[in-house]
């Protein structure tokens, strides 16, 4: 009997541990296995129809067509702190991307506006739920570049823009 609830405290400890979900995310009554089904789902969005531009494979900065996703998160995670705000700016960004919206002046000023794409509101929101959740891989000159271009902010647009 110890024995098995032994192996079932375990398991427990073992699937918490493997969950990345929010506090926020359980008061928005999200269960475990909606939250893994639905990371699945935007994790498999983001692969196919955004890594086309926002490759994590290339080989350097001046490779890349487009910001790698990672900048993306943590410039918007640098504006909008809390879930919510976070999901809705790119969702509203994506869906209608202009200059005078932008944050990221820098990718702007590199790549251009990002060309408005034909995606479903429903994706972009699994899309940016995904991001706001999830590690997301890094290629790996993005850290040096990072560091060496945007110390303290440098570069970037406003941060208390509403």
């Amino acid at each position: 009997m110890k024995s098995r609830i032994l192996k079932m405290l375990v398991l427990a400890i073992a699937f918490s541990s493997c969950n990345k979900k929010t506090k926020l995310d359980i008061a928005e009554n999200h269960s475990p296995s909606e939250s893994i089904m639905q990371d699945n789902e935007g994790l498999q969005l983001m692969t196919q129809k955004c890594y086309t531009c926002h490759s994590v494979t290339t080989k350097s900065h001046d490779a890349i067509i487009a910001p790698p996703m990672i900048a993306i998160k943590k410039r918007y995670s640098m504006q909008y702190s809390n879930r919510k705000d976070f999901i809705n700016a790119l969702v509203a960004y994506a869906s209608d991307p202009k200059e005078e919206n932008a944050l990221m002046m820098g990718a702007i000023n590199k790549f251009n506006v990002m060309p408005k794409q034909n995606f479903k509101k429903e994706d972009l929101t699994k899309i940016a739920a995904y991001i706001y959740d999830n590690e997301i891989e890094t290629p790996k000159w993005f850290d040096a570049h990072f560091k060496q271009n945007h110390k303290n902010g440098q570069g970037m647009k406003n941060l208390n823009k509403t």
